[in-house]
């Protein structure tokens, strides 16, 4: 009885530390934000919708190119190859943040305790909420618009 106990409690705490690594593959690091920039930009991106953080350094990102073409377009940070790419042609014009205010809205979210993101979204009104961990590993989320802090949830 005792066996199984320990066998249980054994395989558990495998599952657990399996668990934090995958979850630790799906979020970056806060400062890592200027890579992906860098390699949205260098692909085109003028104005960002969305940016997620995939498996294994990839990351995903939204937005526009110029004020026709919306693109969605994953990235190998490590290598710096695009993956995936889809681009739309849409009428009604570009909107999201620029690189300026994407760097303005990650660090509120750092000056509230996020050392890790996962997401970044903007909605048409501008409100941007940041989805990550903070240095304890809990999740935050901090919404703003127009650099002012609208809410923080720690959960």
């Amino acid at each position: 009885m005792q066996r199984k106990m320990i066998l249980t409690a054994s395989m558990a705490a495998l599952l657990g530390a399996a668990t934090l690594a995958q979850a630790a593959d799906d979020r970056l690091a806060s400062e890592r934000l200027d890579e992906v920039l860098a390699q949205a930009g260098d692909f085109g991106f003028q104005t960002y919708e969305e940016i997620e953080v995939k498996r294994d350094d990839r990351v995903e990102v939204e937005g526009w190119l110029d004020d026709e073409w919306q693109a969605e377009v994953s990235f190998d940070l490590a290598s710096g190859e695009s993956l995936k790419e889809e681009r739309r042609k849409r009428d009604g014009g570009a909107w999201g943040l620029s690189e300026a205010e994407v760097r303005d809205a990650m660090a509120l979210a750092v000056a509230e305790g996020l050392v890790a993101f996962e997401e970044l979204q903007v909605d048409r009104d501008g409100r941007v909420d940041i989805e990550g961990y903070d240095a304890d590993g809990r999740e935050l989320e901090v919404k703003s618009r127009d650099g002012e802090v609208l809410e923080v949830e720690h959960e």
